[in-house]
């Protein structure tokens, strides 16, 4: 298994509390790429490359996976506008995992029937630790923008745009510290996921670091994530000032309302999971009022690298604001585009495993200058980039109607 890079978790600690969505001039050069634009480019495509991608467009995660397939159409979309890579027109094509291992597995085996070249998936962690078995027996390259587990990256034909596990769960607990958000804290988090548990792990063993007292950690499974009561309670009896959160959005918009109804009266914070929260809670969104997360990037910042992103995207999908996860997908497709370029990739028909070979390489001497960051990768899969402290603000319509935005902390 590879190994996680000490230098990343002191890169983020440093850098927790700036800003880092900074406007970028695009570099034209085959070391950097800029995934907010692509300059024109003329000439006939020398060929199709086939870019698979899996993730849940329906189910209980579809919001993820839409997300994703969504970016990665609009970069895909951007690229051959502007003459493609190298020359190269590149096609996507994605298929449905339900964010279930076996299905992905299946999807995997479809895109192989189908001359994918490489992999953008994929896009939940657990189906992707499966999917990554069988790209690196078949040297497939592979490239999750949000797999976070760190299993998802254990082989060195994979990599990823999202941040890791332990890594949101380090820098989480280092910013409530540094940023003296609170002293007491407690946790609710699924047991049975291994995004949350990882999370939390990580979280529990730096917040001991930081002299902040986990006073309860309450868990629960998928077979159990509807009623939350027993956790809310022992958190009230707990003393805690906030409830960390490092689960997905469902499970958070129920905590939020139960936790509202038993007069629980705490400070909220979570992860890039909790990304989708505002819209989930409907009526009741006036509860995410203050709720805290750390995400590289928030459709509502104001640098020009998101607001063009966040441009076309509604341009391109009905006015629909992208969430993290969309921009993970954008960003993949660039970082490809700027790995094939520093390889010198000019030939659509370059098979699989030496299109692998190259970008396995090319992977580590690239820059990318994206929507989710400036990203540098290792050789072991994980992206450099540093996090953004957000907090959600409710806003009163004319109507009468509230409405939540994201705003940099």
């Amino acid at each position: 298994m590879k190994v996680f890079k000490k230098i990343l978790a002191l890169s983020l600690a440093a850098c927790m509390t700036v800003p880092f969505f900074a406007g970028c001039n695009s570099n034209s050069s085959s070391e950097s790429t800029d995934s907010a634009g692509a300059s024109a480019a003329d000439g006939d495509f020398t060929g199709t490359l086939v870019i698979g991608g899996i993730g849940p467009v329906t189910g209980g995660a579809a919001v993820y996976g839409n997300a994703v397939k969504n970016g990665i159409q609009l970069a895909v979309d951007e690229i051959n506008a502007a003459g493609g890579v190298n020359g190269i027109k590149l096609e996507l094509n994605f298929q449905d995992d339900e964010h279930n291992e076996e299905k992905a597995v299946n999807a995997y085996n479809t895109l192989k029937d189908k001359d994918m070249k490489l992999l953008i998936g994929t896009v939940t962690s657990n189906p992707c630790i499966a999917v990554a078995a069988e790209s690196a027996k078949d040297n497939i390259f592979q490239l999750t923008p949000s797999g976070s587990a760190v299993d998802c990256v254990a082989n060195d034909n994979a990599f990823r745009v999202c941040f890791n596990d332990p890594n949101q769960g380090t820098a989480s607990a280092q910013y409530i510290a540094q940023n003296g958000v609170a002293s007491k804290v407690a946790v609710i988090y699924d047991s049975s996921d291994v995004y949350s548990t990882g999370i939390y792990e990580k979280f529990a063993a730096e917040a001991a670091a930081q002299n902040l007292e986990v006073v309860a950690a309450e868990a629960f499974t998928s077979d159990s994530k509807t009623d939350f009561s027993v956790q809310i309670q022992k958190v009230q009896e707990s003393g805690a000032e906030l409830l960390f959160l490092p689960i997905y959005y469902q499970e958070a918009a129920l905590i939020l309302q139960q936790a509202d109804k038993a007069g629980l009266n705490v400070k909220y914070f979570g992860c890039d999971g909790l990304d989708g929260l505002i819209d989930q809670l409907g009526d009741d969104v006036g509860l995410a009022e203050g709720v805290m997360l750390l995400t590289p990037f928030a459709a509502d910042a104001t640098d020009d690298k998101t607001v063009a992103f966040t441009t076309a995207y509604k341009a391109a999908y009905n006015g629909e604001v992208p969430i993290q996860f969309a921009a993970d997908g954008y960003d993949a497709v660039y970082a490809i585009k700027a790995a094939m370029e520093k390889a010198g990739i000019t030939d659509a028909s370059i098979s699989a495993s030496d299109l692998c070979d190259a970008l396995k390489t090319a992977m580590t001497e690239i820059t990318l200058e994206g929507v989710t960051g400036n990203i540098t990768w290792t050789a072991d899969g994980e992206p450099t980039k540093d996090p953004k402290a957000m907090q959600i603000v409710i806003t009163e319509n004319e109507d009468g109607t509230k409405s939540g935005t994201y705003a940099a902390l």
